[in-house]
């Protein structure tokens, strides 16, 4: 895809900014600054990715360029920091002991799409901006510990293979989704991800997508061996894991990777490009990722865009396909978000559907599932134990009987993004995030032994990104930086840097 109707920024302007951001007292919260180079139609020809000790030209498929200093993404390591020792031991790492898995693919994806900003720029681990939204708990940043989401396959089809040294992309999980629910393989030729039939065989009368916003992929192994998530254990015990999860597309956050992961497409492709970002087509800034949005994803998505459901309805007319508490879901039978639209016709678009809902939803204060100590503590952690309960409500109904269940269901779960997002990794909070969520997804496994399907069910558990922990003393901004040097600049996300005058 090209840029068209996107004015390319004055070669002064861009150079001005980038010496900005890569001066050495931005260093402690600038790991990277990225940015395009295209040819004469708009295509991105390369990326290139600088700091404050060097910088390179990144090209898919070919070796990086220094072109001066050190590299700053040398180290593409997919399994570097996947295990709980490691991160423990490294939290947070600097840029020179960091490593950023597939660079050049994830960053030209990015930068391929019309609402992309001019400059990227990548938070250091540790940057605490809590002023312009950030948590104790951070992810977005193309760095391997936020950008690796747990990948562990269950249940039918699927061998008991343990822990495997071995990573996917979260693009992967879409195809895979697809293929096991009965979606012929040529038919996903063309996407951005493959299917993982190394892995798991097609073929199941059930397929389960569950998807735990957020959660670490080695705190989850980790905890599964320790006996503290015994459901996650369970699944371990009747398939597999991948050592070094599934790599996210940047930026490593919520709506563009729940997008990549329910079409097999990168952002450059799919259009979902953050939480938020510039439309300058439009002239408007698009928040997809709120409470009065979340339910019309696919109103930014790309003309090329098939999500897992609509492939199913295509070659598996009457099939029928769930989507539970996620926002990309065109094309499911059922549908939480759906829902929701359907309430706007009598409450209001603005965010009068979800109003109404929010209504029926249980207590927290009474949820089996939950840890009271932290819904009572925490206004986020409560609401989102409220959406999680309500989603096994969902599921459960949906899956009553045997000769009723869907053919394809995703579940999402949100809990373990405020739990994460409130403490920091491995923060009494952050822990009992997961173990709620594995105290559902036990409730789940029981129905499936209950109603006798758990061994003709492929289960699929995942994540959107990974988090790292930011350091409270670690704050700054750049913008007032770059407003100093004379550059005019609008900055979402933060670190999505359109230059030039709005």
């Amino acid at each position: 895809m090209t840029t068209a109707g996107a004015e390319a920024p004055s070669a002064a302007d861009l150079s001005r900014a980038v010496d900005v951001l890569r001066a050495e007292a931005l260093a402690p919260i600038v790991d990277l600054v990225a940015w395009p180079e295209r040819d004469g139609s708009g295509r991105v020809e390369a990326v290139v990715v600088a700091n404050h000790a060097g910088s390179s030209r990144l090209r898919v498929g070919a070796p990086h360029e220094v072109l001066d200093g050190r590299d700053p993404v040398a180290d593409t390591d997919p399994l570097r920091f996947a295990t709980y020792e490691e991160v423990v031991a490294d939290p947070s790492p600097p840029n020179e002991r960091n490593a950023y898995p597939l660079p050049a693919e994830r960053l030209s994806s990015l930068f391929s799409e019309a609402r992309a900003p001019d400059l990227a720029v990548v938070h250091s681990p540790r940057h605490y901006f809590a002023d312009r939204g950030g948590h104790l708990g951070e992810h977005g940043s193309l760095d391997v510990i936020q950008s690796r989401a747990p990948l562990l396959l269950s249940g039918y089809g699927v061998g008991q293979r343990g822990i495997l040294a071995a990573h996917a992309r979260t693009v992967d999980v879409g195809p895979t989704l697809a293929a096991c629910s009965g979606v012929p393989t040529e038919a996903l030729a063309g996407l951005d991800g493959r299917v993982l039939s190394e892995y798991v065989d097609a073929g199941a009368r059930h397929v389960v997508g569950i998807l735990w916003d957020g959660a670490p992929s080695a705190d989850l192994l980790h905890h599964a061996g320790t006996g503290l998530l015994p459901n996650v254990a369970r699944l371990l015990e009747r398939g597999l894991a991948l050592r070094g999860g599934a790599v996210a597309e940047f930026p490593s956050i919520t709506l563009c990777n729940h997008t990549s992961l329910l079409t097999g497409l990168g952002p450059g492709r799919h259009g979902v490009i953050g939480n938020v970002f510039y439309d300058r087509v439009a002239g408007a800034v698009v928040v997809p990722n709120d409470a009065s949005t979340w339910h019309r994803s696919a109103d930014w998505f790309r003309d090329e865009v098939v999500t897992v459901f609509e492939q199913v309805a295509r070659h598996r007319p009457g099939a029928i396909t769930a989507s539970i508490d996620e926002p990309v879901d065109r094309g499911a039978t059922h549908s939480t978000m759906g829902l929701i639209r359907a309430g706007e016709q009598t409450a209001g678009r603005d965010g009068g559907g979800a109003r109404a809902l929010a209504a029926q939803l249980p207590s927290p204060l009474e949820s089996p599932y939950a840890t009271r100590e932290f819904v009572v503590a925490d206004a986020d952690y409560a609401w989102n134990s409220q959406i999680d309960d309500a989603g096994l409500a969902q599921v459960l109904g949906l899956w009553e009987r045997a000769d009723s269940a869907p053919a394809l269901t995703w579940w999402s779960h949100i809990v373990t993004d405020a739990g994460h997002h409130a403490g920091g990794p491995r923060s009494p909070i952050a822990v009992a995030s997961l173990i709620d969520a594995d105290r559902r997804l036990g409730a789940f496994l029981d129905h499936l032994e209950a109603i006798g399907l758990l061994d003709e069910t492929t289960v699929l558990l995942t994540a959107d990104h990974g988090f790292e922990g930011a350091d409270p003393g670690c704050t700054g901004d750049w913008v007032p930086a770059l407003k100093a040097a004379g550059v005019e600049v609008q900055d979402h996300g933060p670190g999505f840097l359109y230059l030039g005058a709005p």
